[in-house]
């Protein structure tokens, strides 16, 4: 039997040979030698990144109405972010960290008032969804590569964050909405602001020093031009030094940023080079290693999910007097808020319980969306809140694969490699989305169709 200790999980207050003064300690433990900025800062970074992108899916019937598939907006508000992270890796390095920062907000912020001031547009609705998109990808790619020069708590963080915002938006949205009964324009609106607040937690709250002393250190560590196209197989990268601190997300970590940075700093490459190819052939190489193991098993969790959010639970609905809902408009949302409330608490784990196995959870994930398919044909799950149940388990599923691959590629890609990898796996996510939408444009119409020629016209109610 493996102990509580050897498995990396807390010993449970009240537990044999246990106490909640170790169980406090220990968790104090954990966040030993953070610096708070950064972990504030990386919050934030992760929870106004993708705030726009939820609030646009929890709004989605408001926007196009009960007559156009939510896929549709779905495939908007991914497939241009799909796009920024399928093609930057390779050259958004150039482009510094400040100027990526002011243009994603000016994105997000744009976005967000097109879609709001355009109430029966739905054309240029849809193209602030795209914008407000470009945004939220381009974010995802840089935040992941700044974890890179802050340390393992900066990830830990930014997961945190992002599980946040899929709370806040499904939340925030529901409560603008309905608890203060706020219009829809007032209420993007009001949403519309949220994306300055990256300029103050990067510019005002992160510490800047390690970007600066990463861009200085680059000037003096360049590979040489003739070895920049240098190729190097599976073997030669699996002999690349690993810093002994990358060995555990949350190791014994800096007291400061800078000291992140000192401890994760790049070194220069120990192979001798093979052959020499282009640098765009280069980095392709570089992400295939990284499909395997990291980039199929976080494809798969966003199909299934993403299948289940848009295609299928907008037609998981039941009669009203044994829900506690007064109309079919509430039920959308709401799956959506108790999906992200999943996915916050499985983005927040790390620091707690790792797993390193990522095709396990996918692999249920996919059997999550078996059963509320089945569910949509033949009604034979009896009550909504089994449902919400399952939906919540849908989202601890989600948001474990997501956090937990990032956290992987943080512990065991060499570190030179290690900025290219959080970026570049990063599209995965946004693929499976993509894919997710073209089903669920044709799986939600069907479903729908077929509880009709059934006798239930509730999904034609919302």
């Amino acid at each position: 039997m493996v102990s509580p200790s050897s498995s990396g999980l807390l010993p449970l207050p009240g537990t044999p040979g246990s106490s909640w003064a170790l169980y406090k300690a220990r968790f104090k433990g954990l966040f030993e030698g953070a610096d708070n900025s950064v972990l504030i800062a990386f919050w934030l970074f992760g929870l106004i990144n993708n705030l726009s992108y939820v609030i646009i899916l929890t709004s989605a019937l408001d926007l196009v109405g009960a007559s156009t598939p939510k896929s549709l907006v779905l495939l908007l508000d991914v497939l241009p972010s799909f796009l920024t992270k399928l093609l930057a890796p390779y050259f958004i390095h150039r482009i510094p960290y400040p100027v990526r920062i002011l243009s994603f907000t000016a994105l997000s912020a744009t976005g967000m008032f097109l879609i709001a001031l355009t109430p029966s547009s739905v054309p240029i609705k849809l193209f602030g969804v795209a914008l407000a998109s470009l945004s939220s990808g381009g974010g995802e790619l840089s935040f992941l590569g700044l974890t890179h020069y802050y340390g393992p708590f900066s990830l830990a963080a930014w997961g945190s964050g992002t599980g946040g915002a899929g709370l806040v938006g499904a939340g925030l949205y529901v409560f603008l909405t309905g608890t203060l009964g706020l219009s829809v324009r007032t209420s993007l609106l009001a949403c519309a602001c949220l994306p300055f607040i990256m300029l103050v937690a990067f510019f005002l709250i992160l510490p800047l020093g390690p970007l600066r002393r990463a861009s200085s250190m680059r000037e003096y560590s360049e590979i040489p031009t003739e070895e920049q196209g240098q190729d190097y197989d599976g073997d030669d990268i699996s002999h690349l030094p690993i810093d002994a601190a990358s060995q555990s997300l949350l190791a014994p970590g800096p007291s400061t940023a800078s000291q992140a940075y000192s401890s994760l700093s790049p070194r220069p490459r120990s192979p001798q080079p093979k052959q020499h190819k282009t640098s765009l052939l280069t980095n392709l190489h570089r992400a295939k290693l990284l499909v395997i193991p990291y980039m199929l098993p976080l494809l798969l969790v966003y199909v299934a999910e993403y299948t289940i959010n848009q295609g299928i639970s907008p037609t998981l609905l039941f009669d009203l007097p044994s829900t506690p809902f007064t109309s079919f408009r509430q039920f959308y949302p709401t799956y959506s808020l108790i999906y992200q409330l999943g996915v916050f608490v499985a983005r927040s784990s790390t620091p707690f319980i790792r797993l390193h196995s990522l095709y396990l959870p996918s692999l249920l994930q996919c059997a999550n969306l078996v059963v509320l398919l089945t569910q949509s044909l033949y009604a034979y799950i009896p009550s909504v809140y089994i449902i919400l149940a399952l939906i919540f388990w849908e989202g601890l599923l989600g948001g474990a694969v997501y956090v937990n691959t990032f956290a992987e590629i943080m512990e065991n890609v060499p570190e030179e490699e290690r900025e290219f990898s959080l970026g570049a796996t990063s599209v995965s996510d946004s693929a499976g989305i993509c894919i997710a939408g073209f089903i669920g444009m044709v799986l939600e119409g069907y479903l729908c169709e077929r509880q009709v020629r059934q006798g239930t016209d509730w999904c034609r109610r919302m």
